[in-house]
């Protein structure tokens, strides 16, 4: 049986995101990203075309590692000026039914109970369909601007996410029970208090001694996503994450990353199956081959290539104003994002330059585009789900929206003739829409701290 292709539109609260240089094309909208009604109607857009989801980036902090200034970025629009994409939601879960939301929050520089608060909030609000997409952050500018002198070494974040997920699922998983909420109007007892209980947690990084203050949520865990995939964030992912975003240029490297992801997942005893799996991708399509070439050609003029640099410099942690276009750049570690560096070796090699980067960056990032027809482009994304073992697809945008209702026009019909895309959407959560299952299975981490497990005391107390 053909395995059913998943589509999450990749967007983020801004003007500029991945492709960078693009929000200057006449038909581009991104501009509006502060009318609520820009973001209500793309929510319709996307539920139209049966995407399981839009998939919100954010970043805490600017992009002042290119020239040691965040100037070029503010000229350049890259990931700045960025709101908040939490606020967003509630207008857009208003406009539709059954699209997921997937956002990303910075767990570093949060509190756990506050947060998981939030998150509760709209996982009500949307009737089960949050998601969160856990980031330890990679900016020493977002450390600045909350009063530390710089962020975290790598692989420290994530043991600070390892205790910051254990807080979050004792709030959300154990502190109240299932049928704690009794709305007993005529007994005036809304929530039975015998059934709501204190999380005490004392640890290294957090001391919580309270009760959750939002009741059970659909979800009560929102849908976890991940998107590390260095060696470090491979083993977080195949602990916590149900979804994982991947990034890639070859199908062999992909599937090698989501073999051992599955691989660390199976050896906690999850069910490597619970994971699902969506690579990042920039689709240019039209009705034919030499159409979308086209459009690409068109797209390809308005790119902004010290944009995109800008942006590489802070992912990669290196000052690529330094550099003349063909001078070799050093590849020594940073703290930034690691398994972009470890990406960008193993595409380019161990002397790399500006030009041999920007080569790589023909629309404004990384991300390689896939070009063609709907044909084309259907041909394509069947091969990396038969090749890559991955589940779905984060589709970038480029000029939006034209780039999500060009796919869903012209795309959608044929993976759907081909039984690889859904007709309709399947009733419940985001969850049990994309595992199955209507909470998060007692093989996951989070069901350890759940009240009648090990995690609590005999008075009820969540530890």
């Amino acid at each position: 049986m053909p395995r059913e292709i998943r589509f999450n539109a990749f967007d983020m609260n801004c003007v500029g995101h991945i492709q960078h240089g693009l929000w200057t094309h006449p038909r581009d909208r991104s501009s509006e990203y502060r009318d609520i009604h820009y973001w209500a109607q793309l929510a319709r857009t996307l539920e139209a075309g049966l995407f399981d989801g839009i998939f919100f980036a954010d970043v805490l902090g600017a992009y002042d590692v290119y020239g040691a200034s965040v100037d070029a970025a503010l000229r350049g629009a890259v990931q700045v000026p960025v709101n908040d994409p939490s606020l967003l939601i509630s207008a857009m879960a208003a406009a539709t039914r059954h699209l997921g939301f997937g956002i990303t929050a910075n767990l570093t520089y949060e509190a756990p109970y506050l947060f998981a608060r939030r998150m509760s909030t709209l996982d009500h609000l949307t009737g089960g369909r949050i998601g969160w997409n856990i980031v330890t952050g990679y900016l020493d500018s977002a450390a600045r601007a909350i009063g530390l002198d710089g962020q975290m070494a790598h692989d420290d974040r994530y043991d600070l996410a390892e205790e910051y997920m254990e807080v979050v699922y004792k709030l959300w998983e154990g502190s109240w029970e299932d049928d704690a909420v009794l709305c007993d109007r005529a007994g005036r007892i809304y929530a039975d208090p015998a059934k709501v209980h204190a999380v005490h947690h004392q640890g290294r990084q957090y001391k919580v001694d309270a009760i959750h203050l939002a009741e059970p949520s659909p979800q009560r865990t929102p849908l976890l996503y991940q998107a590390g995939s260095s060696t470090r964030g491979r083993q977080f992912a195949g602990t916590h994450a149900e979804c994982v975003f991947l990034n890639g240029q070859s199908k062999s490297g992909v599937k090698a990353i989501v073999t051992d992801i599955r691989g660390k997942a199976a050896a906690t005893g999850r069910d490597p199956a619970d994971l699902k799996m969506f690579v990042g991708a920039t689709i240019v399509t039209g009705r034919t081959d030499a159409e979308a070439q086209e459009k690409y050609a068109e797209y390809a003029r308005h790119v902004d290539p010290e944009a995109a640099l800008v942006h590489a410099a802070a992912s990669l942690g290196i000052d690529f104003a330094k550099y003349e276009m063909d001078a070799p750049i050093p590849t020594a570690q940073s703290q930034a994002i690691v398994s972009n560096i470890e990406a960008l070796n193993r595409s380019a090699g161990p002397a790399w330059t500006k030009r041999t980067l920007l080569a790589q960056m023909p629309l404004g990032s990384r991300q390689a585009p896939m070009v063609g027809s709907a044909k084309t482009i259907a041909d394509a994304l069947i091969a990396w789900t038969e090749e890559a073992d991955v589940d779905g697809f984060n589709l970038s945008r480029t000029v939006t929206p034209e780039c999500f209702e060009d796919v869903i026009e012209l795309v959608v019909p044929i993976l759907q003739e081909r039984g690889v895309y859904k007709t309709a959407y399947a009733e419940g959560t985001a969850r049990q829409r994309m595992s199955g299952h209507a909470r998060l299975p007692a093989t996951h981490p989070a069901a350890r701290y759940r009240v009648g497990a090990s995690a609590t005391s005999a008075t009820g107390g969540a530890r």
